[in-house]
């Protein structure tokens, strides 16, 4: 099911350029480390356009803040405080290895996770902030520093999607040592992304429970219906994508296929359990359904939970 280059570049360019992205923003909500470029609203008052609220003036600070209005109506001078804008540091932190060369429905899971790279470097820099990224299969492939800008961004989606579409290497997935180098590398309380379908080894909840400490973490968990459950289509040959053992089945043993979902269901709920416990917010993207829906349905989500809990604290 993987598509063209030339149909791969059209759809993202569709996927960055649609209304639907245009008109919502990545909701924040942990108190996060900001830089001084961009126009993210902060908690921290000082010069800014975003009122915050007005306060009596103090000897020696700059006339210029003086709200002249009020202190007209009133018999004390008062200042007026706004808050700045600021920029985030965010991080995708993006699964390339062959599990994601799987999919039975619009898609395989590798270009469900091109889609998500794409559109969350997308918004998340169009304001201003910086996006860097971590790319990993059986080793850590390749770190790409924060940048910001529209030729920054394009070339960050530019080397994601090159990463991406090329053929993993090695075997297992390095999840763990790409969750460990996060730790060492990123410093600044930031965004953090994770993009992958989390079918690695042991030894990754660790690390992940490190990074949800410090940082805003989002696990981006890429599946595919067919993962849950074996339909009855008689004798089938399955292989490991990265492994390369194969295992042949009779699909019509009503009770193996009553076994692989037990199975699978007990996985998928380890896997749910591991990320929750690393305080990491989980936005899961079917293969079965078109992305761009479920990422706006996402993130519509995330703004009315940050909206309940008092709107975005960054620090």
């Amino acid at each position: 099911m993987a598509v063209s280059s030339d149909g791969k570049r059209r759809r993202l360019r569709h996927l960055l350029k649609h209304d639907a992205l245009r008109r919502v923003r990545w909701p924040i909500l942990k108190r996060l480390g900001f830089h001084a470029w961009g126009d993210e609203r902060s908690s921290v008052r000082g010069p800014g356009v975003e009122y915050a609220e007005s306060r009596e003036y103090e000897f020696g600070e700059d006339a210029r803040t003086i709200d002249w209005n009020l202190s007209a109506r009133s018999d004390r001078i008062y200042v007026r405080e706004s808050h700045p804008d600021r920029g985030l540091d965010a991080w995708l932190i993006v699964d390339a290895s062959a599990s994601l060369d799987w999919g039975t429905a619009l898609m395989l899971k590798r270009e469900a996770a091109i889609d998500m790279a794409s559109a969350a470097s997308s918004l998340i820099a169009r304001h201003g902030s910086r996006v860097g990224a971590i790319v990993f299969d059986a080793n850590v492939r390749r770190i790409l520093p924060p940048v910001a800008g529209r030729r920054g961004r394009l070339h960050l989606v530019g080397s994601l999607d090159a990463d991406l579409s090329s053929a993993p290497t090695g075997a297992a997935t390095a999840l763990a040592a790409a969750l460990w180098q996060a730790v060492k590398v990123i410093r600044r309380p930031g965004l953090l992304i994770v993009i992958s379908d989390f079918l690695a080894a042991g030894g990754w909840q660790r690390p992940m429970a490190v990074l949800g400490h410090r940082h805003e973490l989002v696990a981006a968990r890429v599946v595919d219906p067919a993962e849950m459950s074996v339909p009855d289509i008689g004798v089938v040959t399955f292989e490991d994508p990265e492994t390369g053992r194969q295992l042949h089945v009779d699909t019509s043993d009503r009770r193996l296929r009553e076994r692989f979902q037990l199975a699978a269901i007990e996985q998928s709920l380890r896997i749910s359990t591991d990320l929750k416990r690393a305080h990491a917010v989980q936005f899961e993207i079917t293969t079965a359904q078109p992305f761009l829906p479920q990422l706006t349905e996402y993130l519509r989500r995330r703004s009315a939970e940050v909206s309940r809990r008092g709107g975005a604290h960054p620090a």
